[in-house]
């Protein structure tokens, strides 16, 4: 694991999170790897507060305005520990951001999506999210 710290932001809106689809690196060394589907989010930089990594993340990646943001937990992350937060953003519809960096050993974003979350009983009367998502805001322990 590194040293880096991440964060990963919880947009939800009509009963959907939005999710960012990614490409890993492949065999060859080019983004032609495996694709999968991860939280808006990214690494901390050197001097940043995770406030501001969250604000930029979400604006880099997603195209959204954070206007608020509740913090959940950190959890490990394949490369690192991830700060997770429960974000509002701004009302405007998400685009996918830019990848510049094509020569990084990084994942590249390849597409964005909401998707609609599972059905699960809130006993809170709050909205259900991923399961695990949903059960740290249920219990509120970090």
């Amino acid at each position: 694991m590194s040293d880096r710290r991440r964060v990963g932001a919880v947009i939800v809106r009509d009963q959907s999170v939005l999710m960012v689809r990614q490409r890993g690196v492949g065999p060859s060394g080019r983004h032609d790897g495996p694709e999968y589907w991860t939280l808006p989010g990214g690494g901390i930089e050197q001097h940043e507060d995770v406030e501001a990594a969250l604000i930029r993340e979400v604006r880099e990646e997603v195209g959204l305005t954070v206007r608020a943001a509740r913090y959940l937990r950190d959890l490990p992350y394949p490369s690192t520990t991830t700060a997770y937060y429960w974000v509002d953003v701004d009302g405007g519809e998400p685009v996918l951001g830019v990848d510049d960096d094509l020569d990084c050993g990084c994942p590249r974003m390849v597409g964005l999506d909401w998707v609609p979350m599972p059905s699960v009983r809130s006993e809170t009367g709050g909205l259900p999210i991923a399961p695990l998502i949903y059960a740290w805001a249920r219990d509120g322990s970090s």
